[in-house]
């Protein structure tokens, strides 16, 4: 997934070639009632650049630790080998996929882009059902805040409608991906972050854009209480029409931001997948929640939580924007508690 990075960049610039999804037509039918900049060129089809080779596993696989398990997210690295033994680069088996099914830029137009790899949901789809390791895949939502609402009023009421109508694109393209790349892991993320990339470098928690695509703002500064409602608008929609759980991939700078340090910003019972730290260097991949280096460094999460909470799923620990391996999306998955 992105991390803050410099400059302003098109998401599709950041991550390259993609395999996409038909864009979905659920919802409450935003996409026609957007002012629309010309969109950016769309993405090679699948197949005209040739995606990165299957890595194989270094001599001497690193191991997780007890109750975890390494997998990957995105579409990068690939998944090669006998998914009994196919986590890229680290060994061992493949955790787990987490991919990404759509995004606010997508449905509004903005954008073609999606980052989601078949191949290797399909191999985490065989390494959970005929080997009996890892969780399966699992799919993300890249959130447009409340200022990339078209309808956007200020109000909380406003901020939970538009919440839930991201919730029923993620449900409608779930359902819509064939059988080898079903999503079985039970929790849905939502991706909230400041990626600081066109078309709206704070994905609308901060500004809020009278034309979305086009990154035009009309005014700065959102409500940490308005950005909650958006979440909660998700969340209750997410349970109540589907057998998801719902959770948050962010960071706690981003988090403090975004929901601010009060009532807001606490999460203290929602599923939680952070990105820092993070390591360019794959020799330090973690055992447990702190990486494998001279001086430790360990996962930290947001919203009133930390490494002890049974809420504390994920932790995307080398990859991310800005810090790079080489290779692709490396997480550490917490397989003792899955929901």
């Amino acid at each position: 997934m992105l991390a803050p990075v410099g400059g302003e960049r098109s998401l599709a610039a950041l991550l390259g070639t993609v395999v996409a999804l038909s864009p979905a037509s659920l919802g409450r039918g935003v996409a026609g009632r957007v002012d629309r900049a010309p969109a950016p060129a769309p993405a090679p089809a699948p197949g005209a650049v040739a995606a990165p080779a299957a890595v194989a596993a270094s001599p001497g696989a690193t191991r997780p630790g007890p109750g975890f398990a390494y997998g990957t997210d995105s579409y990068y690295p690939a998944v090669g080998g006998s998914t009994s033994d196919g986590e890229p680069v680290l060994g061992g088996g493949y955790g787990g996929y987490m991919g990404m099914v759509g995004s606010w830029e997508r449905w509004l137009g903005c954008s073609s882009f999606l980052a989601w790899s078949s191949a290797d949901a399909a191999a985490a789809d065989i390494d959970r059902t005929r080997h009996r390791e890892g969780v399966g895949t699992g799919a993300y939502w890249f959130m447009g805040g409340p200022g990339v609402d078209p309808h956007y009023n200020g109000t909380a009421r406003e901020a939970r409608a538009w919440g839930a109508a991201q919730a029923a694109q993620t449900l409608g393209h779930i359902r819509r991906l064939p059988g080898a790349q079903r999503i079985t892991y039970p929790v849905v993320w939502m991706d909230v972050e400041l990626p600081k990339i066109a078309p709206a470098p704070d994905n609308g928690w901060t500004s809020v854009y009278g034309s979305p695509c086009r990154g035009a703002v009309r005014r700065r500064g959102i409500a940490p209480s308005v950005n909650r409602a958006e979440l909660d608008g998700f969340s209750v929609y997410l349970r109540a029409h589907s057998r998801f759980q719902p959770g948050v991939y962010s960071s706690p700078g981003n988090w403090r931001r975004i929901f601010g340090t009060g009532a807001a910003g606490a999460i203290s019972t929602t599923y939680e997948w952070t990105y820092r730290p993070e390591s360019a260097a794959l020799r330090q991949a973690p055992a447990g929640w702190c990486l494998r280096a001279r001086h430790p460094r360990c996962a930290q999460f947001f919203g009133g939580l930390n490494t002890a909470s049974r809420y504390a799923l994920m932790w995307q620990f080398s990859g991310g924007g800005g810090v790079l391996n080489g290779y692709g999306d490396f997480d550490q998955i917490e397989r003792a508690r899955t929901p």
